[in-house]
């Protein structure tokens, strides 16, 4: 089960948030328009009852929903059908999981993806816009400190972007 909890995001990487389309005015949704955490929580309780045993939280940059990791905490909390917890696994740039990476442990979070597009830094901020190499690497970093595992790289290759340092 994905559950994507926020259409917001600190990158603006080219493929996934256009320049032409999100530019400075774009509407994001606002906070009154997103599920609660005890709606996703009993959304996911649902689909755990008929078998789902992965839930991955995606975004956006799902690091940016605040309290993110009392989400956790409750979905840590349910049980599969065959009674043991529901894998937990968050998608992100990683630029925040050096700050957060503590606290989404402790909450029950098990594994991270983290998505690295290349690791040429120039690049990597043409690709993301807003990003820094340095931001995902420190992620990767802590999220091995951490010991969510295993920790998967996430690489969108872009033809005639990063189609050379990607292979």
């Amino acid at each position: 089960l994905r559950i994507s909890v926020t259409d917001r995001c600190n990158f603006r990487c080219s493929y996934c948030m256009p320049k032409d389309v999100f530019g400075k005015d774009y509407p994001y949704l606002p906070h009154s328009a997103l599920l609660s955490f005890e709606e996703i929580t009993r959304l996911a309780q649902q689909f755990l009852a008929h078998g789902v045993r992965k839930i991955r939280l995606t975004g956006g940059e799902p690091l940016l929903r605040k309290n993110i990791e009392a989400l956790i905490a409750q979905l840590a909390q349910l049980r599969t059908v065959d009674g043991t917890p529901p894998e937990l696994t968050l998608t992100t740039n990683g630029a925040l999981l050096p700050k957060l990476a503590p606290q989404l442990k402790d909450a029950g979070l098990n594994r991270v993806n983290i998505s690295l597009d290349t690791l040429d830094p120039a690049l990597f901020g043409k690709i993301t816009r807003l990003g820094r190499l340095e931001q995902t690497m420190a992620g990767i970093d802590a999220a091995l400190a951490w010991g969510f595992e295993p920790v998967k790289v996430n690489c969108v290759v872009v033809r005639r972007l990063n189609q050379d340092v990607a292979a």
